[in-house]
């Protein structure tokens, strides 16, 4: 309460010898853009603009992100805009152009979005001219900003309130963590048509606790020793086709994650799943098993 109170006041003493520095500023943005604004009081409204903001926000007031972005970044860029044009006249733009850019290139910063800040200046100005400066700043923004504080503020504000967003880099591990890059060839699968007591005959002997059924149009289902010992003591004579759905039945497809593969093997119970086409579900590819899956997020089996 009382830092509330403290940056509170703070702000209020440089607004009211500075009124510029409070509220949104898209005014002062207007004239900075326009040209219409004197350098010492940009300079001086990027400083007081930049300790306003984190005053409110350290101490728990609102200060908002997409405003002051907007607003540091137009008075940065007519400073140094103002300053160029004064220097060479001859060969750079009016200071509204460097406002312009530096509006783009402090939000592209802030707010790690580089190609917003592109679409945001050109709905604005409806000018190609200014877009490869724009670019340019914007990437030297973000590279600058992603060295000097790794944290988006958005997700540092995010769990500051006790919420956890994807960051990249686990949208990135999600991407490289896909079947494909486990998969292997199937090397058994049992034929559809024999018997169940045919069937355990043959797996009895195998180290493997999960098999794959198929028939002439491929993969048609999955089943476990398991489930045939228990089929056994009801139909021994019962064929394989009968005990797994040859249209629904549990698989994944090479471009879908390990987390979905561990899903669908946890619910049914398989320590392997087929691996299919999407164009034809009886088409099969090959194969993830639980061990892979398992490897593949570092879990060793003791």
């Amino acid at each position: 309460m009382r830092s509330g109170a403290a940056g509170g006041l703070l702000v209020g003493v440089l607004g009211w010898f500075v009124p510029q520095v409070l509220g949104v500023g898209y005014e002062y943005v207007g004239y900075a853009l326009n040209g219409n604004m004197a350098l010492k009081l940009m300079a001086l409204l990027v400083v007081l603009k930049l300790l306003t903001v984190t005053t409110s926000y350290a101490s728990g007031n609102a200060g908002g992100i997409f405003g002051p972005a907007l607003f540091i970044g137009a008075m940065l860029g007519g400073t140094v805009g103002t300053l160029a044009h004064h220097l060479f006249p001859a060969y750079t733009a009016t200071p509204g152009a460097y406002a312009l850019v530096g509006m783009g290139a402090a939000f592209a910063g802030i707010v790690r979005a580089p190609m917003t800040s592109v679409l945001m200046i050109f709905e604005m100005t409806q000018d190609y001219a200014v877009i490869v400066p724009l670019m340019i700043s914007n990437l030297v923004s973000l590279f600058i900003s992603s060295r000097l504080q790794k944290q988006p503020i958005y997700e540092a504000l995010a769990i500051q309130d006790g919420i956890h967003l994807p960051s990249s880099e686990s949208r990135q591990r999600s991407v490289q963590r896909q079947v494909i890059r486990v998969i292997r060839p199937a090397t058994a699968s049992l034929p559809a048509e024999i018997t169940v007591r045919e069937a355990l005959e043959r797996v009895r002997s195998s180290e493997f606790r999960t098999w794959l059924v198929a028939d002439g149009r491929g993969v048609v289902g999955v089943i476990t020793r398991s489930s045939l010992e228990r089929e056994l003591a009801e139909g021994a004579d019962k064929k394989v086709s009968e005990l797994v759905g040859a249209l629904v039945f549990p698989h994944v497809h090479s471009d879908q994650g390990l987390d979905l593969a561990l899903e669908r093997m946890g619910a049914n119970q398989l320590e392997m799943l087929p691996v299919v086409s999407r164009a034809d579900v009886h088409k099969l590819e090959g194969v993830v098993t639980l061990r892979d899956v398992l490897d593949s997020y570092g879990v060793t089996s003791t």
